[in-house]
């Protein structure tokens, strides 16, 4: 059914770098063509792409070849009706006539005849696949193109999906990463399969949390270790529920595990997801931060970093072994630096200031 490969090549495209790389060679090898190109129109209207295979082709003459093909947007509606998805056509048969730009072609590329068939994903992403020659390109080709178009369009199909995905998790990546937090997957036997790279550097930097021997996630505090250890094994016979650690207070590190319930068929060994949420900094640093900030005193510094925690002005005093009518001497002098109008707002200024990105 597929002796040369071409079809198995055109779905292995999608993961290749470039893209379709070895299924353009394939194609161009079976048609005989001198040129085998793809093109692609985004459906948000951005620029077009497209891949070339063939003997050297310049810049003006790809620039000649995607105005024969790809229509201009004005026209792009009546071209596709006009057109019917999954047909080949004929150089002579594009619509609108390009006849200015055909005979360019013809006279200094040498190019004479051309077949192409096009196809769009559900998302509205067209493709449209042509070989182009300097003879004529029959009707076996047109029968190649016609019945690859089906194949054409799944893959297609896949390599948008993939496009997106891979934008969604990027966005995803830098928002977890602007709020400090990471996660990590675990077999039964607590061994790591998946990290974030934030996690990585936490293992690196940090003696909170390491990889142990057979790649085990350990923690510092034995205690833990053991609970996570009979957390995760009660995920993989199906029972247990999500739990919270407290692995440091100053800086401040977080541990949420959690089991996974559809695993799928990708990642048949995962137990439970580890999230990880916490602060390379100390309080001291974030005290000497506050200070450069604001215009800080180092001990209104100080104070203000626990009530930025949610401490109270008493909690705070006994902590800081300060009075209490000197920690609310101090509180109005860190409300008038940093313009804050009560606890709530110390807060807000202080978790969205550049302290939160640091």
């Amino acid at each position: 059914m597929d002796d040369d490969g071409l079809i198995q090549s055109l779905y292995d495209g999608v993961f290749e770098t470039p893209l379709w790389g070895g299924f353009l060679r394939l194609l161009l090898a079976k048609s005989q063509a001198r040129y085998a190109v793809m093109q692609f129109r985004p459906s948000s209207g951005e620029a077009e792409r497209a891949l070339y295979t063939g003997a050297d082709i310049s810049a003006e003459q790809r620039a000649a070849m995607a105005r024969i093909v790809l229509p201009a947007p004005a026209l792009l509606a009546p071209a596709s009706t006009l057109m019917r998805e999954g047909r080949a056509y004929a150089l002579q048969e594009l619509p609108p006539a390009k006849d200015g730009v055909l005979a360019s072609l013809k006279l200094a590329h040498g190019i004479t005849d051309m077949r192409c068939v096009r196809v769009q994903e559900p998302g509205g992403v067209e493709l449209w696949l042509s070989l182009w020659g300097g003879r004529a390109i029959g009707s076996a080709t047109a029968a190649l193109l016609t019945a690859l178009a089906p194949h054409v369009r799944v893959a297609l199909r896949t390599m948008a999906a993939l496009d997106r995905e891979r934008f969604r998790s990027a966005v995803t990546g830098q928002a977890i990463e602007k709020l400090k937090m990471g996660w990590c997957t675990l077999d039964h036997k607590c061994q790591i399969l998946e990290t974030t790279d934030n996690i990585e550097q936490m293992f690196q930097w940090g003696s909170l949390l390491r990889r142990g021997r057979y790649n085990r996630l350990i923690p510092a505090s034995p205690a833990i270790d053991r609970q996570i250890t009979a957390l995760v094994k009660s995920y993989a016979d199906g029972e247990g529920r999500a739990q919270a650690f407290t692995l440091s207070q100053d800086p401040w590190v977080d541990m949420l595990v959690t089991p996974i319930r559809d695993i799928g068929v990708a990642r048949p060994n995962a137990a439970a997801v580890v999230y990880i949420s916490g602060d390379r900094r100390s309080e001291a640093d974030r005290c000497d931060q506050l200070v450069e900030l604001f215009g800080l005193l180092p001990s209104e510094a100080r104070l203000a970093w626990m009530l930025a925690q949610a401490s109270s002005i008493k909690e705070a005093a006994t902590a800081l072994n300060l009075t209490e009518e000197t920690a609310r001497n101090y509180s109005k002098k860190i409300y008038a630096k940093t313009g804050a109008r009560g606890q709530a707002e110390l807060v807000r200024i202080v978790l969205t200031s550049v302290l939160a990105l640091s």
